[in-house]
């Protein structure tokens, strides 16, 4: 796989490995022992052996789900005991639950910014700048990263309504906004006009890797990619891995694609980025019906269970797991993440 430039922004994004962390530590404990011997000290201190530690190591998988019946009104007032999970097919001991509707959200919105979108863009920036008005509180925090032929990032993280308000109107059509730092990834040569499975790759990747907590990311597109260098399932594997969430605000301008003569697949990947990673796809066939998509998916991001277990399995083979969300109810249907990635010696 080709090597892939980092988003840009104010600041590079730092680099930290398991590698230079442990390195870390090695220089200072041996600069700790060091000042310890150095002559004319005050004071002596003896050399004493350390105790013996005991080292535990718990994995716990983190769940998030979205509880709604069939009318697709949400439940909010079910309780762990109504919860069973199984991982390829074994049942799991639910040792965590929680309601998420106070839990801090990392979130970025993504826009679609190539030529299909011109006619819908409008309505996109006043309801996307509308919903993190509704939906963002003082612990949270949101990104704009915009996509076409390049994957440039607007606003990065920050509370601060009016930055993010000031990067979503910056979106315009095809090579659009003013970043935080010229030199926008990938360049225009890689060809193609919308790079979605890039987009989606990078921000999961290089900005929610190595946050904590809900990671979300809505994403304001018709699902179809043209150029991308990195595909679907390579963008797919590292939303998983980074235990990201994908909205989609699926806005087709099918006339668009028909005067063309273009096929048209965007909605099937959508699908797929969305309900793998525990997220759904809300198509918005009028534009007058943006505001209601983004609503639903307000009220599902504050009508979420956390639901923890540690797995059975406890190979570090780096395999994917296939996760299983039920209620009791039958009358329910949960949407959850469909799997992880176990941890790899």
């Amino acid at each position: 796989m080709a090597t892939i430039a980092k988003v840009s922004r104010h600041h590079p994004l730092p680099q930290y490995s398991t590698a230079s962390a442990k390195r870390t530590c090695i220089l200072l404990a041996m600069l700790f022992w060091a000042l310890r011997s150095v002559p004319g000290s005050s004071q002596q201190i003896p050399e004493q052996t350390p105790p013996a530690t005991l080292k535990v190591s718990t994995e716990v998988v983190n769940v998030y789900a979205v509880v709604a019946d069939k009318k697709k009104h949400l439940i909010a007032d079910l309780k762990k005991e109504d919860f069973e999970v199984q991982e390829d097919g074994v049942p799991q001991q639910i040792r965590y639950f929680s309601r998420e509707t106070d839990t801090p959200l990392t979130m970025g919105i993504m826009v679609d910014t190539s030529p299909s979108q011109g006619r819908v863009l409008g309505v996109e920036q006043e309801q996307a700048d509308a919903f993190l008005r509704q939906v963002l509180r003082p612990r949270d925090l949101a990104f704009v990263l915009h996509f076409d032929v390049d994957v440039e990032l607007l606003q990065d993280f920050t509370g601060d309504q009016k930055l993010l308000t000031r990067a979503i109107n910056e979106t315009v059509i095809n090579g659009g906004g003013h970043g935080v730092m010229p030199g926008p990834f990938p360049t225009s040569d890689a060809g193609g006009a919308t790079h979605l499975y890039d987009a989606v790759y990078l921000a999961s990747n290089e900005l929610l890797r190595n946050e904590v907590g809900r990671k979300v990311l809505i994403l304001l597109t018709d699902g179809e990619d043209q150029g991308s260098r990195v595909k679907l399932e390579t963008a797919l594997e590292v939303a998983q891995k980074s235990d990201v969430i994908n909205y989609a605000v699926d806005i087709v301008d099918r006339p668009f694609y028909g005067i063309r003569s273009m096929g048209f697949s965007g909605d099937s990947v959508l699908r797929k980025l969305s309900d793998d990673t525990g997220g759904r796809v809300i198509q918005v066939n009028k534009s007058k019906d943006t505001a209601a998509a983004f609503q639903e998916i307000a009220n599902e991001l504050r009508t979420q269970y956390l639901i923890g277990y540690t797995p059975t399995n406890t190979k570090h083979d780096g395999a994917f797991r296939k996760i299983r969300v039920q209620v009791h109810n039958s009358d329910y249907k949960v949407q959850a993440r469909r799997g992880y990635y176990a941890p790899k010696e």
